[in-house]
């Protein structure tokens, strides 16, 4: 059985490009459902800041880098998740395989993140996006998932 730590190791490219891509998407969607696209990251600081930072709109070290070091390590958690339990399926370098297994992560991620996880832990830019735009975010964590699973297992 591959180790958690190897898992860890071959989740950082796929996590950092969820996260990457997320985050653009939280920016793009923050920018047209509130006028800021600082909004989602900074919901995302509910975490440490409570309620009061599910409505901050400017940048700023407290709740813009703050969210974005919370958002990014849960891309990466989920990304070793992935990295581990896909392992076989992703090794197989079918681009079709690796999508679909990223779009299947990123859907219990989702599940997890609004069925199973306290509302005090949830990730707080549903606070301020609509659900089109939450579908949108997920997407681009799938894909960021897949791209970077993809990128891992090139000669």
């Amino acid at each position: 059985m591959d180790s958690w730590s190897k898992a860890l190791r071959q989740g950082m490219w796929p996590g950092a490009l969820a996260s990457l891509a997320s985050t653009l998407a939280l920016a793009a969607c923050g920018k047209r459902e509130t006028g800021s696209v600082f909004a989602g990251v900074n919901a995302v600081s509910h975490w440490i800041w409570g309620k009061p930072a599910t409505r901050a709109d400017a940048p700023s070290l407290k709740h813009t880098l703050v969210g974005y070091l919370i958002h990014h390590g849960a891309a990466v958690f989920w990304a070793a998740l992935f990295e581990k339990t896909c392992r076989k399926t992703l090794d197989k370098k079918d681009l079709a395989g690796t999508a679909t297994a990223a779009a299947a992560a990123t859907a219990v991620a989702c599940f997890t993140d609004y069925q199973l996880t306290p509302q005090r832990l949830q990730p707080g830019f549903e606070e301020r996006l609509s659900r089109p735009a939450l579908l949108l975010v997920y997407a681009a964590f799938g894909v960021g998932l897949a791209a970077g699973a993809w990128a891992n297992r090139r000669p």
